[in-house]
């Protein structure tokens, strides 16, 4: 009587491999590729190359944001 042998099934022979991302891994590029083509659309939206400290302004309206909203 001849012993069984037991084959394993290769994952890429059954067709359907599962990948698992980090939710990450997907938004990421996804908020860069939107940011991306808003600038494309309307390259006057574009302020890199002014002289007006762009960081001080965003502070300054988070600042403000976060006091509005204190208790």
């Amino acid at each position: 009587m001849s012993a069984r042998t037991h084959t394993r099934r290769d994952p890429a022979d059954s067709g359907s491999v599962e990948i698992q991302l980090p939710w990450w891994a997907i938004a990421l590029p996804a908020v860069a590729f939107a940011a991306l083509l808003l600038l494309i659309m309307n390259p006057v939206d574009a302020h890199a190359a002014t002289s007006e400290p762009v960081i001080t302004n965003l502070l300054e309206h988070i600042r403000a944001i976060v006091l509005r909203t204190a208790p």
